[in-house]
């Protein structure tokens, strides 16, 4: 297998920076593409491009624009020379300068990262997704309609004028909610499949809540599966008791103590004393969901407030 001469944590260390990868060379190719820069930005950087080569303003290079606004054309102009990281860096350049969208800039940023260390320290996110969540809020504070001017008109929520962030973590958990429909799904054709019940032995004495999470979040895989896949976790774990076998539900997987309860699942049914299929989820990082929202969110805007205007009527 590859990277099998890996350990497990740099295993993750090597994906996670591969999907890195792969991220940042789709976007930069949609950027390539589609991005509608303005005229006035290709102005700008002329104007700077030529100041950098040695030509003299209002002498060699005709300009309505006084000096000190020069001097900000060419600030980007020294470390980004195509267009499209030249308005970007240009961007943020007038973001830091325009005193009247500091405040909204500073709103943004402030319940965004409020959001995502409250949604760490609850255990809703991880430690990578939250970050990713505060550099989208440095990044996008506001919703690029200048750039990316969604497809859907009625799909462009007030909110994402204002705290674009929260948009793109409203999509985000649509699209998280929508893989726990998939996942009922494939519960329910396993179920008709296997001719086996879902909740065996003692898990069928758990609370239909912790039933309901399992169905919606995992799917039975077998245990032989589950121990070749280190990105799947077990979502039940087993205790030895003294006269019987008890098997629980497991909510919220960790990655700590994961090959353990797999290795006690695993003897379990070597032991023939469970079936061989558990209940598992691939654990898939919010990160992946934060990342399609905020492309769902350029292309076509905020679905949440869409839906709710649907619902509503509007």
């Amino acid at each position: 297998m590859a990277f099998a001469f890996l350990t497990k944590d740099r295993r993750n260390r090597v994906f996670w920076v591969l999907a890195d990868i792969l991220i940042f060379l789709v976007f930069a190719l949609i950027a390539w593409r589609y991005f509608p820069v303005q005229k006035q930005t290709e102005y700008q950087l002329d104007v700077a491009l030529r100041i950098l080569h040695g030509q003299i303003p209002y002498v060699n290079i005709a300009s309505e624009y006084p000096p000190l606004a020069l001097f900000f054309f060419l600030l980007p102009a020294l470390f980004f020379r195509s267009l499209i990281s030249y308005y970007v860096a240009f961007t943020a350049e007038l973001l830091l300068f325009d005193s009247s969208s500091l405040p909204w800039f500073g709103l943004s940023v402030g319940v965004t990262v409020g959001i995502a260390l409250l949604l760490f320290y609850t255990g809703g996110f991880g430690g990578a997704d939250s970050k990713a969540l505060m550099c989208i809020a440095l990044a996008l504070p506001f919703a690029p309609l200048l750039l990316f001017t969604p497809l859907i008109d009625a799909a462009i929520s007030p909110q994402s004028q204002i705290i674009f962030p929260i948009t793109i973590f409203g999509n985000a958990v649509l699209f998280a909610a929508a893989s726990g429909i998939y996942m009922i799904l494939r519960n329910i054709v396993w179920h008709k499949k296997r001719k086996m019940p879902m909740f065996a032995g003692s898990l069928s004495c758990e609370s239909i809540g912790k039933k309901l999470l399992v169905l919606i979040t995992g799917y039975k895989m077998n245990i032989c599966k589950v121990k070749e896949k280190w990105h799947i976790f077990p979502m039940e774990d087993i205790e030895e008791c003294s006269v019987d076998l008890n098997r629980k539900l497991v909510i919220v997987p960790r990655d700590d103590g994961r090959d353990k309860i797999v290795e006690r699942l695993s003897n379990a049914a070597d032991a023939k004393k469970i079936d061989c299929y558990v209940w598992a989820t691939p654990g898939l990082p919010m990160l992946i969901f934060v990342t399609l929202g905020l492309i769902v969110a350029l292309v076509f805007g905020d679905m949440v407030w869409l839906l709710v205007r649907a619902v509503m009527g509007g």
